[in-house]
Protein backbone atom coordinates (compact mmCIF):
# COMPACT_ATOMS: atom_id res chain seq x y z
CA UNK A 1 0.00 0.00 0.00
CA UNK A 2 1.15 3.64 0.19
CA UNK A 3 2.26 6.09 2.88
CA UNK A 4 -1.18 7.68 2.69
CA UNK A 5 -4.05 6.59 4.89
CA UNK A 6 -4.33 2.82 4.55
CA UNK A 7 -7.39 1.02 3.30
CA UNK A 8 -9.73 -0.90 5.55
CA UNK A 9 -12.24 -3.66 4.87
CA UNK A 10 -14.92 -1.20 3.79
CA UNK A 11 -12.54 0.45 1.32
CA UNK A 12 -11.68 -2.97 -0.10
CA UNK A 13 -15.39 -3.75 -0.58
CA UNK A 14 -15.83 -0.48 -2.46
CA UNK A 15 -12.72 -1.10 -4.59
CA UNK A 16 -13.86 -4.65 -5.39
CA UNK A 17 -17.25 -3.38 -6.58
CA UNK A 18 -15.79 -0.48 -8.58
CA UNK A 19 -13.30 -2.63 -10.45
CA UNK A 20 -16.14 -4.90 -11.51
CA UNK A 21 -18.46 -2.04 -12.52
CA UNK A 22 -17.30 1.58 -12.31
CA UNK A 23 -20.73 2.77 -13.51
CA UNK A 24 -22.37 1.96 -10.19
CA UNK A 25 -23.91 5.08 -8.66
CA UNK A 26 -22.75 6.31 -5.26
CA UNK A 27 -26.20 5.41 -3.97
CA UNK A 28 -25.97 1.83 -5.25
CA UNK A 29 -22.41 1.43 -3.95
CA UNK A 30 -23.45 2.74 -0.55
CA UNK A 31 -26.38 0.32 -0.42
CA UNK A 32 -24.15 -2.63 -1.31
CA UNK A 33 -21.60 -1.84 1.40
CA UNK A 34 -24.08 -0.49 3.99
CA UNK A 35 -22.83 3.11 3.97
CA UNK A 36 -24.66 6.38 3.46
CA UNK A 37 -24.16 8.09 0.12
CA UNK A 38 -22.05 10.82 1.73
CA UNK A 39 -19.81 8.39 3.62
CA UNK A 40 -19.35 6.28 0.48
CA UNK A 41 -18.58 9.35 -1.65
CA UNK A 42 -16.01 10.59 0.90
CA UNK A 43 -14.26 7.19 0.88
CA UNK A 44 -14.14 7.10 -2.93
CA UNK A 45 -12.74 10.65 -3.05
CA UNK A 46 -10.04 9.68 -0.50
CA UNK A 47 -9.20 6.50 -2.44
CA UNK A 48 -8.80 8.62 -5.57
CA UNK A 49 -6.74 11.30 -3.79
CA UNK A 50 -4.47 8.65 -2.23
CA UNK A 51 -3.92 7.00 -5.63
CA UNK A 52 -5.71 3.69 -4.98
CA UNK A 53 -8.09 4.55 -7.81
CA UNK A 54 -5.99 5.75 -10.76
CA UNK A 55 -8.89 6.43 -13.13
CA UNK A 56 -12.22 5.04 -14.27
CA UNK A 57 -12.51 3.86 -17.85
CA UNK A 58 -14.69 1.90 -20.23
CA UNK A 59 -13.22 -1.41 -21.43
CA UNK A 60 -13.76 -1.71 -25.17
CA UNK A 61 -14.13 -4.80 -27.34
CA UNK A 62 -10.94 -4.91 -29.44
CA UNK A 63 -12.35 -7.54 -31.82
CA UNK A 64 -15.43 -5.45 -32.67
CA UNK A 65 -13.22 -2.39 -33.17
CA UNK A 66 -10.98 -4.13 -35.69
CA UNK A 67 -7.90 -4.62 -33.55
CA UNK A 68 -8.53 -8.04 -32.04
CA UNK A 69 -5.09 -9.51 -32.73
CA UNK A 70 -2.87 -9.48 -29.66
CA UNK A 71 0.88 -9.56 -30.22
CA UNK A 72 3.55 -9.90 -27.56
CA UNK A 73 6.90 -8.48 -28.63
CA UNK A 74 10.16 -9.05 -26.80
CA UNK A 75 13.01 -6.64 -27.34
CA UNK A 76 16.70 -6.82 -26.53
CA UNK A 77 18.24 -3.38 -26.27
CA UNK A 78 21.10 -2.37 -28.54
CA UNK A 79 22.55 -0.41 -25.61
CA UNK A 80 21.74 0.37 -22.00
CA UNK A 81 21.90 4.12 -21.53
CA UNK A 82 19.45 6.70 -20.24
CA UNK A 83 19.39 8.43 -23.63
CA UNK A 84 18.62 5.17 -25.48
CA UNK A 85 15.82 4.29 -23.05
CA UNK A 86 14.32 7.78 -23.33
CA UNK A 87 14.29 7.51 -27.14
CA UNK A 88 12.77 4.03 -26.99
CA UNK A 89 10.13 5.05 -24.43
CA UNK A 90 9.24 8.13 -26.50
CA UNK A 91 8.89 5.99 -29.64
CA UNK A 92 6.64 3.51 -27.81
CA UNK A 93 4.47 6.32 -26.37
CA UNK A 94 3.82 7.55 -29.91
CA UNK A 95 2.57 4.18 -31.20
CA UNK A 96 -1.05 3.70 -30.07
CA UNK A 97 -1.10 0.02 -31.03
CA UNK A 98 1.36 -0.64 -28.19
CA UNK A 99 -0.99 -0.88 -25.23
CA UNK A 100 1.46 -2.15 -22.59
CA UNK A 101 5.22 -1.68 -22.15
CA UNK A 102 7.43 -3.30 -19.49
CA UNK A 103 11.14 -3.35 -18.63
CA UNK A 104 11.95 -6.94 -17.77
CA UNK A 105 14.48 -8.98 -15.85
CA UNK A 106 16.09 -12.04 -17.42
CA UNK A 107 17.00 -12.72 -21.04
CA UNK A 108 14.70 -10.07 -22.53
CA UNK A 109 15.02 -6.35 -21.83
CA UNK A 110 11.50 -5.18 -22.75
CA UNK A 111 8.07 -6.69 -23.35
CA UNK A 112 5.43 -4.94 -25.43
CA UNK A 113 1.80 -5.88 -25.82
CA UNK A 114 0.12 -4.72 -29.02
CA UNK A 115 -3.49 -4.72 -30.26
CA UNK A 116 -3.60 -4.73 -34.06
CA UNK A 117 -5.90 -5.76 -36.89
CA UNK A 118 -3.52 -8.38 -38.30
CA UNK A 119 -0.01 -9.24 -39.44
CA UNK A 120 0.17 -6.31 -41.86
CA UNK A 121 -0.75 -3.84 -39.13
CA UNK A 122 1.84 -5.43 -36.86
CA UNK A 123 4.49 -5.05 -39.57
CA UNK A 124 3.74 -1.31 -39.81
CA UNK A 125 4.27 -0.98 -36.06
CA UNK A 126 7.47 -3.01 -36.31
CA UNK A 127 8.75 -0.75 -39.09
CA UNK A 128 8.00 2.37 -37.01
CA UNK A 129 9.79 0.87 -34.05
CA UNK A 130 12.98 -0.10 -35.87
CA UNK A 131 13.11 3.31 -37.60
CA UNK A 132 12.81 5.04 -34.22
CA UNK A 133 15.58 3.36 -32.24
CA UNK A 134 18.41 0.85 -32.70
CA UNK A 135 17.42 -2.59 -31.38
CA UNK A 136 19.53 -5.69 -30.91
CA UNK A 137 16.76 -8.26 -31.28
CA UNK A 138 12.98 -8.15 -31.74
CA UNK A 139 10.79 -11.24 -31.51
CA UNK A 140 7.02 -11.45 -31.73
CA UNK A 141 4.39 -13.98 -30.75
CA UNK A 142 0.75 -13.77 -31.85
CA UNK A 143 -1.84 -14.85 -29.28
CA UNK A 144 -3.95 -17.68 -30.69
CA UNK A 145 -6.67 -17.53 -28.04
CA UNK A 146 -7.39 -15.35 -25.03
CA UNK A 147 -8.11 -17.74 -22.18
CA UNK A 148 -8.15 -15.27 -19.30
CA UNK A 149 -8.06 -11.51 -19.26
CA UNK A 150 -8.98 -9.30 -16.37
CA UNK A 151 -8.23 -5.81 -15.25
CA UNK A 152 -9.21 -6.64 -11.65
CA UNK A 153 -6.40 -6.40 -9.08
CA UNK A 154 -6.51 -9.28 -6.58
CA UNK A 155 -7.51 -7.66 -3.30
CA UNK A 156 -7.00 -9.11 0.19
CA UNK A 157 -9.94 -10.54 2.09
Amino acid sequence: MSDDQSVDGMDLKILRLLQEDATLSISELGDRVNLSQNACWRRIRRLEADGYIRKRVALLNAEKLGCGVTVFVTVRAAEHSDAWLKNFADAVQNIPEIVEFYRMSGDVDYLLKLQVSGIGAYDKVYQKLIRSVRLSDVSSAFAMEEIKHTTAIPLPG
